[in-house]
């Protein structure tokens, strides 16, 4: 046994330091593995883990935050200013969907031609729809993007306001939108079903919610005991968030407030880790990345510093617990 994980499981043997502070979007239904996780494997005392808004973000400012959870579209974006960041767990994988009016005559993806699509600019959102309409064929120039982040009008329940993507769907202010659930799903319930068109293709994109640390605290003897713990027990909890689904939705429900009839609809669009963190995660984040640095006006990290970004030892050594 190597000498790292002798001292790893010394440290989860002795007694904790401070309690491992999580920071994620807590109204995403990606996130709610998290609080689960604590609420349910984890007693009550100091040790216990301590969940927080934010996300991969929060690793680089002083609220003492070790493990962000977020997009690997926002983990890319920020390993390009910190490359002591590590994406170190994939959580779930979800297919984004795209909404079209068949108002506008969409019914098909190059109807989109020449028409206004929402979305949230430097989002994984972005990225989608410009994968999506780039696979159909369609150039950037062949659409407009209408970036509705700028008024704060992402709604994930009902009922939307009027600034919100499935509110200014309704009224034809756009003709279509892609993002995260459950804007989507909310679209579709308020204007019908057989009034939209549905869009989605994972092969082309979706999001792959991450685990992020950065490479000194994964260098910290008693702060990686505490994540490799954690993640053993976030695998515990996935199992669960696959096979019984049933006994899980009351809880995601509750979490983020939304209702469990929604969140059903939408469920089978999340595929729960523990995802792969080898060569195909590789591929995708270098095809993602290639878009991400022309959107950021940056040169693109190459394929060797994007091996270095994904660090699977932490999630092996929780296997070997």
């Amino acid at each position: 046994m190597c000498l790292l994980l002798l001292g790893v499981l010394a440290a989860l043997l002795s007694h904790p330091g401070a309690a491992l502070k999580i920071a994620a979007n807590l109204n995403w239904i990606e996130h709610t593995p998290l609080p689960f996780t604590i609420n349910n494997l984890y007693a009550a005392g100091p040790d216990r883990p301590i969940l927080v808004d934010g996300g991969v973000i929060s690793l680089s400012d002083t609220s003492d935050t070790i493990i962000g959870a977020n997009s690997e579209t926002q983990g890319l974006k920020q390993y390009a200013l910190h490359k002591n960041y590590r994406l170190i767990y994939v959580l779930v994988e979800v297919t984004y969907r795209l909404v079209a009016s068949r108002a506008s005559n969409i019914q098909k993806l190059p109807d989109l031609k020449g028409k206004k699509i929402g979305t949230f600019n430097g989002t994984s959102a972005e990225v989608f729809v410009r994968a999506l309409l780039s696979d159909a064929g369609l150039e950037e120039g062949d659409y407009t993007l209408v970036n509705t982040l700028v008024n704060g009008s992402m709604c994930m329940r009902a009922p939307c306001g009027s600034g919100t993507l499935p509110a200014m769907l309704k009224r034809r202010e756009i003709d279509a939108f892609g993002c995260w659930e459950t804007a989507p799903e909310l679209a579709i319930e308020d204007i019908g079903g057989a009034e939209v068109s549905v869009f989605q293709n994972a092969t082309v994109f979706r999001e792959i919610f991450s685990l992020y640390a950065t490479a000194e605290t994964l260098g910290d003897t008693e702060k990686r005991a505490q994540i490799v713990r954690y993640i053993k027990s976030v695998n515990e909890t996935l199992e669960l968030f696959k096979k019984t689904p049933d006994n899980i939705l009351p809880f995601v429900s509750e979490t983020i407030n939304v209702p469990e009839t929604v969140i059903g609809k939408v469920w089978e669009n999340h595929v729960w880790g523990p995802g792969t963190l080898g060569k195909e995660l590789i591929d995708f984040l270098v095809v993602e990345e290639k878009y991400l640095s022309k959107m950021d006006n940056r040169t693109a990290m190459s394929r060797v510093d994007l091996e270095k970004f994904v660090d699977a030892s932490v999630y092996e050594e929780a296997l070997r617990l």
